[in-house]
């Protein structure tokens, strides 16, 4: 079973085609990130109009590097959400559409669920059950997962999302956007325990998060001290230490509560070197195992839908004509089929 990928939920444009058998044939991926960074943030309606210019050129290309035809495609998948509107129709309707010209099922793709099993294109993937941690621009989430479309969610970001806060304290550190890449960076150079960032909502019970009371923190310590090249490294070392144990602590007490010895990370904050480490320190310490994907599939990819998009079809999967997309959709909502 051969599956196509579209990716189209915010802005990077991805196409990739999974095998049953052979795995991964091809990845094309383009990021809009010089597109928006005049703006400072992703403007939808550029990010949609772009969407459109790259993703019939993206599927040429991956079905020429596959060495494959249209009539050799089993099958396409395409994100549905969540993500923003606009994009996803692009990528909805150019799915749907091949789907039916090429007489082939579809599959709507829940984006969260493609980011949660993208560990799953690795040599050594996890098995179930497990505690997933999604971490990424849009979402801070915990996950008990107990097999595909078993999941149940533990806690969530009840403001920012760990990316967001990533970038928002990049830009007040003077940060290109996307900063948080930028952000770890810097942290590398700053000196360990010169400043002390709080561990939001890890004094009090529950698996919530909160990382906006952070961002301000950064914000008033940054306005507080010289504006030199060490003072901000050292000020982005301590920001990223906050949000690392913080997300480590609340990962812990996943552990403890599902009683699970497995736990993946994935999304965009995932390639975090820092937080890889602290995370994979914890688990070899607790004797148990972390699983993340490699740093290309992070971020979003069409690889990991086109993965998701075979797991749903071969669980009985299969899109009606109607196009429908989810700007909002809770991966609790999702069922085994």
């Amino acid at each position: 079973m051969r599956v196509l990928g579209i990716e189209t939920s915010c802005d990077e444009t991805g196409v990739a085609i999974y095998d049953e058998a052979s795995g991964l044939l091809a990845n094309q991926l383009y990021s809009q990130v010089k597109l928006h960074a005049d703006y400072g943030g992703v403007v939808p309606e550029l990010a949609s109009r772009d969407h459109v210019r790259k993703t019939v050129p993206l599927i040429n290309a991956a079905l020429k590097e596959a060495r494959l035809q249209p009539h050799e495609i089993d099958a396409v998948a395409y994100t549905a959400g969540p993500g923003l509107v606009g994009a996803l129709l692009v990528g909805a309707t150019i799915g749907r559409s091949l789907a039916f010209a090429w007489n082939v099922p579809a599959v709507a793709v829940h984006h969260m669920e493609g980011h949660l099993l993208a560990p799953m294109l690795e040599a050594n993937p996890p098995e179930f059950p497990f505690v997933a941690l999604l971490v990424s621009g849009g979402h801070t989430q915990l996950i008990s997962v107990t097999a595909i479309g078993e999941y149940q969610l533990l806690g969530e970001s009840v403001d920012d999302a760990a990316g967001e806060a990533f970038d928002k304290t990049a830009k007040l550190l003077g940060l290109d956007y996307p900063g948080g890449a930028q952000l770890s960076l810097m942290a590398q150079r700053g000196t360990p325990g010169r400043f002390r960032f709080p561990r939001p909502m890890t004094d009090r019970p529950g698996l919530d998060f909160s990382f906006s009371g952070l961002k301000t923190f950064a914000a008033n310590t940054i306005r507080e001290n010289p504006v030199d090249t060490q003072t901000h490294a050292d000020i982005a070392r301590a920001f990223e230490d906050a949000v690392v144990d913080t997300l480590a602590i609340k990962c812990k007490r996943a552990l403890e509560q599902t009683g699970f010895n497995r736990l993946v990370i994935a999304g965009g904050v995932s390639a975090n070197r820092t937080l890889r480490a602290h995370l994979d320190t914890m688990m070899k310490a607790r004797g148990g195992a972390v699983f993340y994907a490699r740093p290309e599939f992070c971020t979003d990819n069409g690889a990991m839908i086109a993965y998701a998009g075979m797991v749903r079809l071969k669980a009985g999967a299969n899109t009606p004509l109607a196009l429908t997309v989810r700007p909002r959709w809770p991966l609790a909502e999702l069922s085994a089929k």
